[in-house]
């Protein structure tokens, strides 16, 4: 399999998946680096049981898992900014809708990862809970839970920010 095709046709997608774990761009283009030279050293490894691109975040989200548990993630302050200026809205709208953004970057990345990761991989990467159980290794009925309660955390921490609510992520019907 021509590594660069690899690369080119997921290597963003990559990138952002580990960056919502790492929450730092150059750490998270290291982290998919190693999953990709990894992946090229042990290409047979893949059977296709699942598709690619399942085979390769399963491997950047044990990545993203082995860096925050190591010695390097302890203790670094890491900033958060989310990019994207729209041309549709005024520079009025685009602050208010930068500082919103922020605050649910802020309540999110202050969660404890299990309920993080299933929230970002859930809402953000638009996986089943299905998918996600497989790519973390445990059951479809505990992805339900921590959903479940990732929502509520993520809702009270939004409200203990005196925000106006803007986000269904915590809708539970």
């Amino acid at each position: 399999m021509d590594i660069e095709k690899v690369l080119g046709e997921y290597g963003d997608y990559l990138l952002r998946v580990a960056y919502l774990y790492v929450k730092d761009e150059n750490i998270a283009e290291d982290i998919v680096q190693d999953v990709m030279m990894k992946f090229y050293q042990n290409q047979r490894q893949f059977k296709g049981q699942s598709s690619l691109k399942t085979y390769l975040v399963k491997m950047t989200v044990n990545r993203s898992h082995d860096y925050l548990r190591s010695w390097k993630s302890k203790g670094l302050v890491l900033v958060e900014k989310l990019r994207g200026i729209s041309a549709k809205r005024s520079p009025e709208q685009q602050m208010i809708k930068n500082e919103d953004n922020q605050v649910l970057v802020k309540a999110m990345f202050s969660m404890t990862l299990i309920y993080r990761e299933v929230l970002i991989l859930y809402y953000f990467e638009e996986l089943s809970t299905v998918e996600i159980a497989g790519l973390l290794s445990c059951p479809e009925a505990t992805i339900r839970t921590r959903l479940q309660r990732g929502r509520r955390q993520l809702k009270q921490r939004l409200q203990d920010e005196n925000r106006e609510v803007m986000y269904d992520v915590w809708n539970e019907g």
